[in-house]
């Protein structure tokens, strides 16, 4: 297994160093001249913080988001981009950071939800499009990312949504062949510390279990875990595919990462600086799209060409199944984070062509209630062990992982 070095220096100065870096900055500013002081107010830095590291999807969008902003604004701006390491390696520190406006910009996906609930909507199985161009489309649409229930369920937490960037579908690996939900029955499979997607394979049959990442390896080779879901990247780099004999595309999900913003420091820019980002981050719904698949797809051709796992894709008939069983974890989602999630999913569902009715017919009845329950509390995403195990997807590989 490929693992990189802690960032344990990185860890030490991470957050005080930023902190450090603005009060100098302010100082500065404040002994200059005049003149200094009036091009000192002219130009910013905007830091921007990754959830990967360098040579990720994430890095390769924030590299062109970066590149587009600074020359926009005829160098007034520059864009700080910060890697997995360079502020922390908490992902809630990195989250903290932004609410806090320590860093202006950045990332959050998986464990956003202990942060923002309603985020776990990107968790929900059979939500999006299969097309992938299209998810990315719609998710960076007015019509979702504009709307009041997305947007309020940020701003109460002193953010903002600026874009969404889908790196690429979640997908099974498993020692045993699966088209259908019999296939799932009593499966152990490895899924993130998240209530949400406990409850999504229990609707499937299967009895999921969490693993420390950086004990996934071990694992599915020593048996303990029969399947395991992630991206394709993923996959390649911690060379999961090694231990497993299948890989099953299901299209069920993607893994998405939402850029965010501090909510402070965005309504304190001018008309003209929010909308240069607004046509950025529009800019980047293909370029982003066409990052990820290029990366996703290189990667699965090492799969292919270093391994002999076997490549399994469903069908439309065979994915339906899983969709029909699906369904009723919308209800959970929506019992779990309320009204406010409910809002963005049924935004999701109307734009997607997707039926609504699961929500609808069981909004009164707290259907699958239970099955949160039991997750309740800190575990609403996951748990502090379980986030710094996922952590080590970014910090363990050459690029990233969840």
């Amino acid at each position: 297994m490929r693992l990189m070095k802690a960032f344990s220096t990185y860890c030490a100065v991470g957050l005080t160093a930023l902190a450090l870096t603005a009060c100098g900055q302010s100082s500065s500013d404040s002994e200059s001249s005049g003149d200094s002081a009036d091009a000192s107010e002219s130009s910013q830095t905007w830091q921007f913080g990754l959830e990967e590291i360098e040579g990720s999807v994430q890095y390769e969008y924030a590299k062109a988001f970066k590149e587009r902003i600074e020359e926009k604004s005829g160098g007034d701006i520059t864009v700080e981009l910060l890697p997995y390491g360079k502020w922390g390696s908490s992902y809630s520190a990195l989250y903290d950071a932004i609410q806090n406006g320590s860093i202006h910009l950045g990332f959050g996906s998986g464990f956003l939800g202990g942060t923002v609930p309603e985020s776990q909507l990107m968790s929900l199985n059979f939500i999006m499009s299969p097309d992938e161009l299209k998810t990315a489309k719609v998710l960076n649409s007015d019509a979702f990312l504009q709307s009041e229930p997305w947007q309020q369920a940020f701003k109460e937490r002193g953010l903002v949504p600026l874009a969404e960037l889908p790196e690429g579908y979640q997908v099974w690996t498993a020692n045993k062949a699966i088209r259908t939900p019999e296939d799932m029955k009593n499966l152990h499979i490895r899924v993130m510390d998240n209530s949400l997607l406990r409850a999504t394979y229990r609707a499937y049959g299967a009895a999921p279990i969490t693993i420390a990442y950086g004990e996934l390896y071990s694992a599915l080779q020593q048996g303990q875990a029969d399947a395991n879901i992630q991206p394709v990247f993923a996959h390649e780099e911690m060379g999961f595919y090694e231990v497993q004999d299948y890989m099953i595309f299901a299209k069920q999900s993607q893994f998405v990462a939402n850029l965010i913003g501090n909510l402070d420091w965005y309504e304190g820019l001018s008309d003209e600086q929010r909308t240069m980002i607004k046509e950025t981050t529009s800019e980047l719904v293909q370029v982003g799209h066409d990052i990820q698949t290029k990366f996703n797809e290189e990667r699965l051709k090492t799969i292919e060409e270093n391994g002999d796992i076997e490549i399994i894709r469903l069908s439309e008939e065979e994915q339906a199944k899983f969709e029909e069983m699906a369904k009723s974890v919308r209800q959970t989602f929506v019992n779990d984070v309320g009204e406010r999630g409910k809002g963005a999913l049924d935004i999701l569902l109307k734009e997607f062509g997707k039926d609504a009715s699961a929500t609808e017919a069981n909004a009164d009845s707290g259907q699958n209630g239970d099955a949160m329950s039991e997750d309740a509390g800190s575990e609403q995403m996951s748990s502090d062990e379980g986030a710094d195990a996922e952590q080590e997807a970014g910090a363990e590989t050459e690029s990233e992982s969840m």
